[in-house]
């Protein structure tokens, strides 16, 4: 049996102190200026710090409706890492990012409160909460260290550090910073995207400290930073308060702008003497110590007015204004976060003018592409994090699909239903419909995603699903479906009867949808041959590509070639109510989409092609569909071969389609009553 004195002496022989010493490092003001030249990245400002932390972790390249759009790894990867990983966003955090961009080469956004804008869970809060992270990750590798001083205690007894984690080069006198930066930036080893430059002055405490042992040296700076300062590594810590600050809006009767900019503290007036003495200040706002880092605004726009004005400052001018104290310079990233009702509530005020032309406004919708509102819901509820409870499939897809559905506008096209457009959305192919189209699609709904279910409200319903029926063990789509229907009566952002009928009806729609989908799949599953399947297609494709191009086909078994087989091709094509005079067309679509794929460096999977797809499995399954009698599932009387046919497609259902014993008998016998009051026409 292990003792305390053996687990600890394990531990010990695994310690490496290498890494504390790194982040603990102090030196010199002479030491700072000569990593300076090693590494003059240290120098950057906040907004460039925060755009080289989010390439660090690397970009791909994505492509939507023909757009090559940059994915960052931050927010996937990193984000991921972390359980906050963002899908379906790559295009309002690639505005995001340009912005940050734009900020860090000194463009004009470094003077604007960067503002998240969206309805309620749609992860504005998320993307804050990571950037906060991803900087004090960053802060603490070689590729993101910063620095800051602290200054030698008059009694020797310590040092005390400058409250507001100043930029050691602010230390350099006014009239000697040129110099200065013309021989830092002329000697640098390693060459900087950025160049080096102090900005800004030193806080009211530090600027008190300076002046007063500057006269201790009778003006020789150079000898009173040499004894009287000492650099540090700086690492940023939202716990800690350092470089990283979160503000959120309280009762206005009990709040004021001192909780940005720092409150006097009276205990030590008596001590100092002054109330106007920077030691007896308390820097300690939300804007002061997230000085060099970033500073998050909670529901931004419901501050007070006179916290608006703060922010005015801090975003346009890079100054706060602490209680008797002159303007005060600060280096961080300001964004806020806010929902419509709050947004609208800016757009209509006439005294927040000043503020709206401050902002830059990125858009944070719901996501509208079924894979990514999926994924969502995956990261939460998957077989590792819920334990004891299989959880059929489609039933995260259902709730998932019905929610998208609540986001989309009405398509203006008559012959597309709302479900047709989340397929579109969502890659598939429809006949008469390009990409181009659906780039029209969501050009004529340019704020779609900005109103409809939050996942909030999807994840609490599954939740529901999973403890209101503690005797089975599995949970599947029609119990979610029946926590979705019975949570919308009371759901308080369900604005009036007009919007609770629309939603019903999509969830109608939602259960359409899922009965055609385990259907086809329970056919599939007769069917189960992927090899006999891709066969088919192959046999279709090649029949197709020689009757376009008005060719034989040649006989893979006799080597001849021969015409065109019409009677597969229409056996195929019939399964999907293709008429005999729109074969052609139909054909032709097929093999364009083919061509277009080809354009794009894509390879052709009839995976890709809904309708072609169903058509092909309809057909095998037509082929096979005598090898078993569905219907005898509803009888209680089955003879041992049938059974042993049901159990067959059972294990399918199990190894194929991720089902386990229960939810798969439950889809087949659900499925059997299908067939056994009639196959329905879709």
């Amino acid at each position: 049996m292990a003792t305390a004195t053996a687990i600890l002496d394990t531990l010990r022989t695994q310690l490496d102190t290498t890494e504390y010493k790194k982040l603990h490092w102090e030196g010199s003001f002479t030491d700072y200026l000569n990593i300076v030249l090693e590494h003059p990245g240290v120098t950057r400002t906040a907004y460039q710090r925060l755009y080289d932390m989010i390439l660090s972790h690397g970009v791909e390249d994505v492509y939507e409706n023909k757009d090559k759009l940059p994915r960052y790894k931050f927010f996937t990867d990193f984000a991921s890492r972390h359980g906050d990983g963002i899908y379906g966003l790559d295009r309002s955090l690639m505005q995001l990012v340009n912005t940050f961009k734009s900020a860090a080469l000194g463009y004009g956004t470094e003077r604007r409160v960067i503002l998240l804008h969206g309805p309620v869970g749609s992860a504005k809060s998320t993307i804050a909460r990571l950037l906060k992270r991803g900087l004090e990750e960053y802060s603490r590798t070689d590729a993101g260290q910063l620095f800051s001083f602290s200054w030698k205690n008059a009694d020797g007894s310590g040092w005390t550090k400058d409250p507001m984690h100043g930029e050691p080069l602010q230390l350099v006198p006014e009239e000697h910073r040129g110099q200065v930066l013309t021989m830092l930036n002329d000697q640098s080893k390693k060459p900087h995207q950025y160049e080096i430059k102090i900005k800004g002055d030193l806080s009211p405490y530090s600027r008190f400290e300076y002046k007063n042992r500057l006269a201790k040296y009778d003006g020789d700076w150079l000898k009173m930073l040499a004894n009287e300062i000492r650099v540090y590594r700086l690492v940023l810590s939202e716990k800690d308060r350092i470089g990283i600050g979160t503000f959120q809006p309280k009762d206005e009767k009990n709040q004021d702008s001192t909780e940005l900019t720092g409150d006097i503290n009276y205990r030590k007036i008596a001590e100092y003497g002054s109330d106007s003495d920077p030691r007896a200040f308390n820097f300690d706002g939300e804007l002061n110590i997230a000085n060099r880092g970033i500073v998050e605004f909670i529901e931004v726009l419901k501050l007070d007015v006179a916290f608006l004005y703060d922010l005015l400052g801090a975003s346009q001018e890079h100054k706060i204004k602490p209680k008797k104290f002159a303007q005060t310079d600060i280096d961080e990233v300001i964004l806020g976060h806010t929902n419509e009702p709050e947004y609208k509530r800016l757009q209509n005020n006439e005294f927040m003018e000043a503020l709206r032309d401050r902002t830059v406004k990125i858009d944070i919708p719901y996501v509208t592409r079924l894979r990514d509102e999926v994924k969502i819901y995956e990261k939460d509820f998957n077989s590792d994090k819920v334990r004891g409870k299989h959880i059929a499939p489609h039933t995260v897809e259902v709730a998932a699909m019905w929610a998208v559905l609540t986001r989309l506008n009405p398509p203006k096209h008559a012959s597309l239903s709302v479900l047709q457009k989340m397929k579109l959305y969502n890659g598939k192919t429809l006949p008469g419909f390009t990409e181009d189209n659906v780039i029209e699609l969501k050009r004529d709904a340019l704020h779609e995603g900005m109103l409809g279910i939050s996942p909030r409200y999807i994840q609490d319903k599954i939740s529901n699903a999973l403890v209101a029926h503690p005797t089975e063990d599995n949970i599947n789509p029609f119990m979610v479906m029946k926590e979705l229907d019975e949570g919308l009566r009371n759901h308080s952002l369900i604005k009036d009867e007009d919007q609770y009928r629309h939603y019903k009806e999509l969830l109608s729609v939602v259960r359409e949808e899922y009965e055609d989908i385990v259907k086809n799949e329970v056919q599939r599953a007769i069917a189960a041959d992927e090899d006999a399947l891709i066969r088919l297609c192959g046999n279709y494709m090649d029949n197709v590509r020689a009757y376009t191009q008005r060719e034989k086909v040649r006989n893979r078994y006799t080597g001849n070639y021969e015409e065109p087989d019409e009677r597969l091709m229409r056996s195929v094509e019939e399964k999907i109510d293709i008429p005999e005079g729109r074969k052609d067309d139909f054909r032709r679509e097929i093999m364009n989409y083919i061509g277009a794929l080809a354009i794009d460096g894509k390879k052709f999977d009839y995976k890709t092609n809904e309708r072609l797809q169903k058509a092909l499995e309809l057909k095998l399954f037509e082929d096979q569909k005598d090898s078993i009698k569905l219907s005898s599932l509803v009888s209680n009387v089955v003879d041992k071969a049938t059974q042993e046919k049901i159990d067959v497609v059972k294990s399918r259902l199990i190894r194929n389609y991720g089902y386990n014993e229960s939810s798969a008998t439950d889809v087949l016998n659900f499925v059997a009553s299908i067939f056994a009051r009639g196959q329905p026409k879709k």
